[in-house]
């Protein structure tokens, strides 16, 4: 390599041995490495060729306006609704992220207030991130209970917050959770964070209001875009409100989106690639098969293992899309970086769990070989 600048030297300053670089290089990526991560996590195969045939279409050069952009809009969100099954009537919306999707469900839906039901760290941060702007009440519960579905009346507010797929320690709200929380609290907006399971699994949407994720998690993307999905309920709410003051106004989002555009200048880039992937992708259903067939492959071979074990016993509240491994915290650590110096990168375990677990994702993008390989190194502990 040749001698790096001193500029690019300080840029370069403690990164991980485990990524490759490239002097006057564009990029830096990882070498050779197989990404657990739970997000961003390992991209689907045929992202560089998808980029490729993005630039020589002319479609990132596109106004946002245009009918080029008009054509692209409307075919990512068919074919969003056709592979998840999002039923017709609601609304897709295309963001920056999923954190963005927290501020504008604050900003154009709740009124009186927001309850958030959570059990780790991202339904935390969704709470802690809301009550700064609006009133908002925390309900928090076990890691090893099922989700609360009847609200107490003095934490009712009209905006419940759920998150789906809680990534920090491998938890979900199942569907006849949200069901029942549905029924029983029928005057509600229900707003579902799914951004480790969007694209992965089955989701009854008609079970909440607004439903948002981000792309780097199941979907194989790099990250830089979201998507939110909003029921009439919603819209409706939110024309009630007409909330208008801020540029990411569901008021202003859905005026815009009504001729298939955004209230931004959006990421072409990402809606192109998401489009190219939905094209590639099956049916949800035979998706969440897979991933799940995968689940129980872990949890079979976890079971056996000497040392580690997942972290949370019940497993009627396990998710199917991020697996948390607990063991003793030394173990964790030697196991992490000897996992490196295979080439095999793992989450790192998060919040009040950093130090004694590492996480697993199960996204569509890896490969069988791949869990495999990774099977055959945690054997020996």
């Amino acid at each position: 390599m040749k001698t790096l600048s001193k500029n690019t030297g300080k840029l370069l300053r403690g990164i991980p041995d485990h990524y490759r670089f490239r002097h006057n290089a564009t990029y830096i990526r990882y070498n050779n490495m197989i990404s657990f991560y739970p997000g961003p996590s390992r991209i689907h195969d045929e992202i560089p060729q998808y980029v490729q045939d993005a630039a020589t279409s002319g479609i990132l050069s596109a106004n946002h306006r245009s009918p080029a952009f008009v054509e692209l809009s409307k075919e990512v969100i068919g074919l969003l609704k056709a592979k998840l099954g999002v039923p017709d009537n609601y609304t897709v919306f295309f963001t920056s992220s999923a954190t963005e999707c927290w501020e504008i469900i604050a900003q154009s839906l709740v009124q009186s207030g927001s309850t958030h039901i959570f059990n780790g760290a991202f339904g935390q941060k969704w709470f802690d991130y809301t009550s700064r702007i609006r009133n908002a009440e925390p309900w928090s519960f076990d890691i090893e209970q099922a989700t609360e579905t009847k609200v107490p009346d003095h934490l009712l507010r009209d905006v419940l917050c759920l998150t789906q797929n809680e990534t920090s320690n491998g938890t979900q709200v199942t569907d006849n959770a949200l069901a029942l929380i549905r029924k029983v609290n029928p005057d509600a907006i229900i707003a579902v964070d799914a951004t480790s399971s969007i694209g992965g699994i089955t989701l009854s949407f008609e079970n909440a209001d607004v439903w948002f994720g981000s792309v780097q998690k199941c979907f194989g993307l790099p990250a830089g875009l979201g998507i939110m999905i909003c029921s009439p309920r919603a819209i409706a709410r939110a024309l009630e409100i007409n909330e208008t003051a801020h540029y990411n106004s569901i008021t202003f989002m859905k005026k815009m989106m009504d001729s298939w555009q955004t209230s931004y200048t959006p990421n072409v880039l990402g809606i192109y690639l998401l489009m190219r992937v939905l094209k590639d992708s099956k049916k949800i259903q035979k998706v969440h098969d897979k991933l799940y067939t995968r689940y129980e492959r872990w949890m079979d071979f976890l079971s056996r293992a000497k040392s580690i074990r997942h972290l949370v016993k019940n497993q009627s509240v396990h998710s199917f899309t991020v697996l948390p491994v607990s063991g003793d915290p030394e173990l964790i650590k030697r196991l992490k970086s000897d996992a490196r110096e295979k080439g095999l990168l793992l989450g790192e375990g998060y919040g009040q769990w950093k130090e004694s677990t590492f996480r697993i994702a199960n996204f569509p993008a890896l490969k069988k070989d791949e869990i495999s390989e990774l099977m055959r190194f945690l054997k020996k502990y």
